[in-house]
């Protein structure tokens, strides 16, 4: 995925925050207090709005939380038939 430059540059404050603009979180579909995933690359650090997943494969559709792990509902059925 290639990225590209947004032409925002944001000081960090004295607590390490930034603020994402209002144009970006409205296009990114981005609310007050949804959760945000952060990534580094070597010098580069990417930010991207959680999904969570099922610890089995890695899917994000139909999550349950089971016992604080998120869990899918086909890996649901797939360990409810090997019962």
């Amino acid at each position: 995925m290639a990225m590209k430059s947004t032409g925002i540059v944001r000081k960090v404050d004295e607590l390490g925050r930034i603020v994402l603009p209002i144009e970006l979180r409205r296009t990114l579909d981005i609310a007050e207090r949804d959760a945000l995933e952060i990534f580094v690359a070597e010098d580069t650090i990417m930010l991207k709005k959680y999904q969570p997943a099922c610890v089995f494969c890695d899917s994000s559709k139909n999550i349950i939380t089971y016992k604080g792990k998120n869990v899918c509902a086909n890996c649901i059925g797939a360990l409810a038939d090997r019962s």
